[in-house]
């Protein structure tokens, strides 16, 4: 498919670029999609929650107190999960949380959450641009003339830009990303996808290889 390609300032060029129909014109598979941002985040998680149990904190091994006649129930020790500062019952353990997906599953996800924001009118191309010093309020622009300043937006780099990566770090609903780093979640947590036109060939080397 031919789309516009859009210059900084929010005008089409007049120039138009072809997308893969491999890439963003097949029809989405919302499940593997699913899987592919199930799997990040809990890639994502540390896994280093602990609690301490009954045997693992401190505190005498005495009887507090007379098995009978206290009119109260029995208790053989101050860890006793009831009592204040006890060890608690079936706590939390470091665990691993990693999910592992085949190749051609997470490929799948990424191109079937590339197809559905295209078919949903959430993808610009935007023509190669740089600044010649990291520039926030120039970036800013450049999100308010693209029309892509109403929620999470994503510009999709071919190369590494040092200057454009400083310019949004300090914006909150804004993110850099390569074209290889691309992931199924940063699609589909973005609002409005900007993709650079150099960036089109390295999304086809990375996700039809």
């Amino acid at each position: 498919m031919k789309v516009d390609v859009y210059g900084i300032n929010g005008q089409a060029t007049g120039r138009k670029i072809e997308l893969p129909d491999e890439i963003f014109g097949t029809e989405p598979n919302k499940h593997v999609v699913y899987l592919d941002v199930k799997a990040i985040q809990a890639n994502g998680r540390q896994g280093t929650h602990k609690a301490k149990e009954r045997g693992e904190i401190k505190g005498s091994t005495r009887k507090i107190k007379r098995q009978k006649g206290t009119g109260t129930a029995r208790a053989g020790s101050i860890k006793n999960p009831l009592f204040k500062g006890g060890g608690r019952v079936f706590g939390p353990r470091p665990r691993n949380y990693n999910l592992k997906l085949n190749k051609k599953v997470k490929r799948l996800a990424r191109i079937s959450a590339l197809s559905s924001k295209i078919a949903s009118g959430a993808i610009k191309v935007v023509e190669d641009f740089t600044f010649d010093q990291p520039k926030t309020k120039e970036f800013l622009n450049v999100i308010k003339n693209l029309e892509a300043n109403n929620g999470k937006s994503l510009f999709v780099l071919s190369d590494f830009d040092n200057n454009l990566f400083l310019s949004s770090r300090n914006l909150q609903e804004t993110s850099v990303v390569l074209a290889q780093d691309l992931s199924t979640l940063d699609i589909m947590r973005a609002k409005a996808l900007l993709i650079s036109e150099g960036s089109v060939e390295k999304i086809k080397e990375t996700l039809l290889r």
